[in-house]
């Protein structure tokens, strides 16, 4: 044993904490009321907590510096908007906008069905907004094309007058009229054809969109906040509707955080009366009632701290930190039990001051072991592109911090006055001193209520708790039988299969609507536009960045080709262009476009008949044409990753330089770091676990297995929430990183003991270190459990996410703490004749 040692840093530590904890027991009172006065002077930090929220989904759910923001940026400086000539296909935002599904079981496209449709349009178009004592309506701020406000062209088609629909063939995808062509498979959903022609026989669902113009934000919320009240309210017996608006998501967003502020209430209510009941003991003076509930109020003071001293220094609050507490509550409680459980392990008859200090020597390491693994792997996680991310691993980092300065001052002081009261055998309640055996003729009432301070006279400690009695007789024992660890191998062996199976399971990417609660009216919609509408997808922006000679037949057929390698692509459908139209407008009319003088002479008249591809040119001064665009529409065929790499990837290999574009590729892009950047984080918080244990773990051997449980735990986490429905995304991955933290704990502390142990058997070592660390571990895993467990009937994605993965941590972590590295350490560590 001696020489697989490296206790170079461990035992020094051990000397100071013991030095510290000598000092704290001699002077409890200047470490409670500090750590009060410090959190509640940075608690102020709170009332700035409305001003520093920060929950736009854009910024926090989205890379930072992802491709689709630059392309974004050069699509708005290249072909500037023009409020005249609106055109909802050339947005690079989402625009501002109100949209409403009409379905039907049956067919929609009757007279009584439109009647109905045509009459809640009219009521839009009609409702009167009041803002700033003065009214406006729909065309006051509707977004207008040459003078009139965008109309909803399906009802245009049957001039709005729902008996006409009977005399109007009605073609899809495309509805051909005297002057123009209009894709109605934006306005008609689970459309049945013509068998044998493209007339529509039947749709059961219309949607209708309302157009804003940026007239500032204000009067625009307003008109989409009455567009909500009016919808919401009105019924139909023949008709489903379901609604959003551009601004729906963010506004459903923000009502997350206050949809679990009632479940914090009861999250610290459960936490005290487990904490109260697991630490009380039958002993009116040995027991941990009050530093039990001291306990959970350093969690408190924290929480308080860390959150107020960000908000102080103007840090931006987002709403997946509203999870940290949960967390830190584990995480404090976890340390609570341990620093107990090595307290009732010193000598009754030492001073209170020798007592702290054997408890700070034999706990504190590892508390100091867990709360830096916990605290590298969040600032490492702060790294991560996603603002959510970074904001969460901030405040959670911070917060532990505080976390383990309040364990070792605050909670270290109330175990000193506790103390103090044990050692004048004073009642926990009364604090009037009681016999330790009852006087001959009392009641059992009186033995109950008014008699303690027993303790072990052959070994001069507090009585052996129950469960650790348990561990030490029968569990540990058993847990090291040669059959039982064939059988724990087997089972790890089964484990280790099926978190690989899942992980290939993984699917990537956040679901946009899972940032609304479960009650909100935007889930219908977005139900009803994947039932009706999911046949076609996104009308992608193809931008040509470079100056072209559209009229040179060579470089034509350069342009031409990147379109056939684009419509070649088995999700894209058809292709929308201006010198495509041009091109068909020159043979109509018999021009001949094959020079630079002619094709731009004709250009502008050209440009006259169809004024909207205006704006897919940008021109220099001298009329020369600078870049352009043009559109094309796909299917949803793939996923949303596999088409927008696609799609650049076609752009790329195209002789002309191309850029692809379209606003939710903004939210895609998540797609294509998301795997990686976790992979990268996870892989260098493990080699930072592993120094962190080489460094504290005087056994270079059980700081291997230390890493390694890190990596088993992730690896188990990452397959069982793909198998539970949970995708990898900005929130999974939050909880992942957290994982990293988590998963150290428990192995770490048993490594820890388990080479601590004065025993030379490793048997005798593993049995020795789960009596006495194996009922605090599962304290711990339990308090951390049900710290979360509300959280399984949140409303909220992001918060059931968290429960989730959280419970698979603690659940795996235990199960390897417990079962698993006590097993694999006894097993090899007998092999490799270190451990």
């Amino acid at each position: 044993m001696a020489r697989c040692r490296t206790d170079c840093t461990e035992r020094p530590l051990r000397i100071c904490f013991e030095m510290m904890g000598h000092f704290i027991g001699s002077h409890p009172w200047w470490f409670l009321i500090t750590p009060l006065i410090v959190s509640t002077g940075l608690g102020s930090g709170f009332y700035f907590l409305t001003d520093r929220l920060s929950n736009n989904i854009e910024e926090q759910f989205t890379p930072v510096d992802g491709p689709a923001k630059m392309e974004r940026k050069y699509i708005e400086e290249t072909f500037p908007g023009n409020d005249s000539m609106f055109s909802s296909l050339r947005l690079s935002t989402d625009g501002n906008y109100a949209t409403l599904i009409a379905a039907s079981d049956g067919n929609i496209l009757t007279a009584e069905s439109l009647h109905d449709i045509l009459h809640l349009d009219f009521k839009i178009r009609s409702m009167v907004v009041q803002f700033d004592n003065q009214s406006f309506k729909y065309v006051d701020v509707c977004a207008k094309l040459i003078g009139s406000c965008i109309s909803n062209e399906v009802l245009d088609i049957i001039e709005h007058y729902a008996n006409n629909i009977g005399s109007v063939n009605l073609t899809f995808p495309w509805y051909h009229s005297d002057f123009r062509s209009i894709p109605l498979y934006l306005s008609l959903g689970s459309v049945k054809l013509n068998a044998e022609s493209s007339v529509v026989e039947s749709a059961e669902a219309v949607q209708l969109h309302y157009y804003l113009k940026d007239n500032g934000k204000t009067k625009t919320d307003l008109w989409l906040e009455s567009f909500i009240d009016l919808v919401s309210n009105e019924s139909s017996p023949s008709l489903q509707v379901s609604y959003s608006t551009s601004m729906s998501m963010q506004w459903e967003f923000e009502k997350s955080p206050a949809s679990v502020i009632y479940l914090f209430s009861i999250t610290y209510i459960i936490a005290i009366i487990f904490s109260i009941l697991t630490c009380w003991r039958l002993d009116n003076v040995r027991t941990k009632v009050w530093v039990a509930s001291c306990g959970v109020l350093s969690t408190g003071l924290a929480i308080l701290s860390g959150f107020g001293a960000l908000l102080l220094l103007g840090q931006p609050f987002v709403m997946t930190a509203a999870s940290c507490p949960f967390m830190i509550l584990g995480i404090g409680l976890d340390d609570m039990f341990i620093m107990i459980s090595c307290w009732q392990r010193t000598r009754v008859l030492d001073s209170v001051p020798d007592r702290l200090a054997d408890t700070y020597r034999n706990a504190a390491v590892s508390i100091s072991i867990a709360t830096l693994t916990d605290a590298l792997a969040l600032f490492l996680g702060n790294s991560s592109p996603f603002g959510s991310v970074r904001s969460f691993c901030l405040y959670a980092g911070i917060s532990v911090c505080f976390c383990y300065l309040y364990s070792i001052t605050f909670l270290g002081a109330c175990m000193a006055l506790n103390g103090q009261r044990e050692a004048e055998n004073k009642h926990w309640f009364t604090c009037a001193k009681i016999p330790e055996d009852p006087p001959s003729g009392n009641s059992k009432a009186f033995s109950i209520c008014c008699v303690g301070g027993r303790y072990n006279r052959i070994t001069e400690k507090e009585e052996t708790e129950a469960m650790s009695h348990i561990f030490e007789r029968y569990y540990g024992p058993l847990l090291t039988h040669k059959l039982m660890k064939a059988c724990i191998l087997v089972i790890y062996a089964g484990y280790l299969a099926v978190s690989i199976y899942g992980s290939f399971m993984l699917k990537e990417g956040l679901d946009i609507k899972n940032l609304a609660l479960d009650d909100s009216y935007i889930i219908d919609y977005y139900n009803h536009q994947r039932q009706h509408f999911s046949e076609y997808s996104c009308n992608v922006m193809v931008v040509v960045k470079q100056p072209l000679s559209y009229w040179d037949k060579e470089e034509q057929s350069c342009l031409h080709s990147c379109i056939s390698s684009f419509e070649s692509l088995n999700f894209v459908n058809s292709t929308f262009a201006w010198f495509i139209s041009y091109e068909n407008h020159a043979e109509a009319t018999h021009l001949n476009i094959s020079s630079q003088e002619v094709f731009q002479t004709h250009l502008p008249h050209f440009l006259d008949l169809n004024p909207t591809f205006r704006q897919d040119i940008s021109l220099t001064l001298d009329s020369n044409i600078l870049a352009s665009r043009f559109f094309i529409q796909t299917l949803n065929r793939t996923t949303m990753k596999d088409m927008m790499i696609g799609l650049r990837r076609t752009a790329e290999e195209c002789p002309v330089e191309l850029l692809v574009y379209h606003p939710a590729f903004i939210y895609f892009d998540q797609y294509t770091v998301i795997t990686d950047n976790t992979i990268q984080t996870v892989l260098v918080a493990v080699i930072a676990m592993l120094v962190v244990s080489l460094v504290l773990v005087p056994n270079p051997l059980c700081s291997i297995w230390v890493a390694f449980a890190i990596c088993s735990v992730i690896v188990g986490v990452t397959g069982f929430m793909s198998l539970w429905g949970v995708n990898l995304d900005s929130i999974s991955m939050i909880n992942l990183v957290m994982c990293i933290g988590f998963s150290v704990d428990f192995s770490a502390h048993i490594s820890y003991s388990f080479v601590s142990s004065p025993k030379s058997d490793v048997n005798e070592k593993a049995v020795d270190a789960l009596a006495h660390l194996g009922y605090p571990i599962l304290q711990g895993a339990l308090s951390t459990i049900l710290g979360v467990l509300v959280l399984s009937v949140s409303g909220s994605y992001i918060f059931r996410t968290f429960f989730k993965i959280v419970f698979l941590v603690i659940v795996f972590g235990l199960l390897h703490g417990l079962v698993f590295i006590p097993v694999f350490l006894t097993v090899f560590g007998a092999f490799g004749k270190c451990c």
